[in-house]
């Protein structure tokens, strides 16, 4: 992150070293009292309206919020003198981070404050559902002894299963590890080698689900997490499979599991997120072997008061002009004229890639072709892991703390360049495992395009909705893909078709108005002819 200093506004009232920060949400005290002692000025305003935070927020040259204070575009372009905004806590969905960045104002969090509250939370759900602690308690404070009917199970040689394992995932596997489980896993953004050194086995979900008795989720909420427990997947899962999420609310189908409890397919959950919140009606509220509740997973004195002490301090290295662990966006400026165009592309690219390989290998290699080769691309390194990693990670992904998710995860990163690109001026390609992507700029604009996939050539602009397809060169794969896409009602906007060295057209890739769905995707697939369909 650059070191970025602040500038105090026109109205002079300000000593050189002085600024006013706005603290429009409650925090801890040690941290208000060390921005303080640095000598700024805090300016505590609590739970003001949207229209009051526009008359308060001028004039600040700090902002820190938690979740109930949203920081829109309007806010950013009213506080003309913000150099950072603050988020005591890990999620960052109230603020408008892309805004904030065109701005130059800094965004920083405390990533680190609550993930052992949140894994201590799990363990706390895992238990009260295996032993039934809440319905046993309401049962006896309400005048009745129930010991037989609130029976329970152990957890020693029962195996959990864990979607999800990143630093709260291992957290809660070291944990159940204790408790003499068996710990298999989910996530395809971490190597074997590296779960088999914390005695965790890696499964496919499809596999995970079978064999688990418990399974606890600790993944972000995107378009792939979304309903990712659902009427199919809890099909498949094994008798009895007891399911508790501290992650985020919308990623359990809640009426496909209630129906599966009373079914008796899932023996019982344990939940603390939900699709709605705050919420008093959900279908899990009726069943007595689910156990809810209202999103305490981060609610710990211990973590509020670190999760400000820890703002605290990145705001304060912030209005110093000095390094800043914690931010989560990236000045322009860090980047060379002939780099800082390809900044966007090289995360997007990441982004497709991380689609394409379905997770990523042990190796990623990095290639830089042309004028690029020339330039320092250490940035452009940094923004392809931020794309591969950014919708996985359970904290807000950054240029600064992407290379450590990919230690963590045992990835190694390999970056080559060359000054020789045969067919463009500059090249950027990533490769890994069986699969590899390639993009540049092209024309005045600087318009980006993939230019290859898997080895074989295109040339297609990256658009929101994609889908690869592997096929037979032979005739009628067009015809026969394309109106599958068609019947789901679905459009094509673009689609090109890739050749490999040899000159096969086995690949076609093709940018539609929506999601593929993975219904439509599974027709795709049992096409003749098809060998495999990507969503990007």
């Amino acid at each position: 992150m650059a070191h970025v200093g602040w500038q105090p506004g026109g109205g002079g009232e300000q000593t050189p070293g002085m600024a006013r920060i706005l603290v429009t949400e409650k925090i801890a005290d040690s941290g208000l009292d060390r921005l303080r002692s640095a000598g700024h000025d805090v300016d505590l305003q609590l739970d003001l309206a949207p229209e009051a935070l526009l008359e308060a927020v001028p004039g600040a040259h700090a902002l820190i919020i938690r979740s109930a204070t949203t920081v829109t575009a309007d806010v950013l372009a009213a506080g003309r003198d913000l150099v950072v905004v603050g988020r005591a806590g890990i999620g960052l969905d109230n603020v408008d981070t892309e805004a904030a960045t065109s701005q130059g104002v800094m965004v920083v969090n405390a990533p680190q404050s609550n993930i052992l509250t949140t894994a201590e939370h799990t363990m706390a759900m895992l238990l009260a559902q295996a032993r039934n602690i809440p319905q046993a308690h309401a049962a006896l404070v309400d005048g009745r002894w129930e010991r037989s009917k609130w029976e329970g199970v152990e957890l020693a040689d029962k195996t959990l299963g864990i979607v999800g394992l990143g630093r709260i995932g291992k957290l809660v596997a070291q944990r159940a590890l204790a408790f003499g489980m068996k710990v298999v896993a989910h996530d395809p953004f971490v190597a074997p080698d590296r779960a088999r050194q914390i005695n965790v086995e890696l499964l496919t979900l499809d596999e995970l689900v079978a064999v688990a008795d418990f399974l606890t989720l600790h993944v972000v909420k995107t378009p792939e997490t979304l309903g990712m427990i659902g009427k199919d997947l809890l099909a498949k899962a094994k008798p009895n499979l007891r399911i508790v999420n501290v992650s985020r609310g919308g990623v359990i189908d809640e009426e496909a599991l209630a129906e599966a409890i009373r079914d008796g397919r899932v023996g019982g959950a344990a939940i603390d997120v939900f699709a709605r919140e705050p919420t008093t009606s959900s279908p899990l509220f009726e069943l007595p072997q689910v156990v809810v509740t209202p999103h305490l997973g981060a609610s710990t004195a211990e973590a509020q008061d670190k999760a400000g002490e820890t703002i605290a301090e990145q705001v304060g290295l912030a209005l110093a002009g000095e390094f800043v662990p914690f931010a989560v966006n990236v000045a322009a400026t860090e980047a060379s004229s002939t780099v800082r165009p390809f900044l966007p592309l090289a995360e997007r690219l990441g982004q497709l890639y991380a689609s394409l390989a379905s997770g990523v290998p042990d190796v990623l290699e990095i290639a830089y072709e042309g004028q690029l080769a020339d330039a320092d691309t250490r940035i452009l390194t940094l923004s392809v892991l931020k794309g591969v990693f950014g919708r996985v990670s359970e904290e807000p992904v950054s240029y600064v703390n992407a290379p450590r998710l990919a230690a963590e995860r045992g990835v190694e990163v390999r970056e080559s360049s060359s000054p020789v690109s045969h067919d463009y001026v500059n090249l950027l390609t990533i490769r890994g495992g069986d699969h590899a992507i390639g993009g540049t700029l092209v024309g005045l604009r600087g318009d980006p395009r993939i230019v290859m996939v898997d080895d074989h050539s295109v040339d297609v602009p990256p658009a929101d909705h994609m889908v690869v397809v592997r096929n037979d060169d032979v005739p009628g794969m067009i015809a026969a893909v394309t109106r599958e896409l068609g019947d789901a009602g679905l459009n094509i906007d673009d689609m090109h078709l890739g050749r490999s060295a040899e000159g096969a057209a086995a690949l076609m890739i093709l940018a539609t108005d929506a999601d593929v769905p993975d219904e439509v995707q599974g027709r795709i697939s049992a096409l003749a002819g098809v060998v495999s369909v990507n969503a990007l």
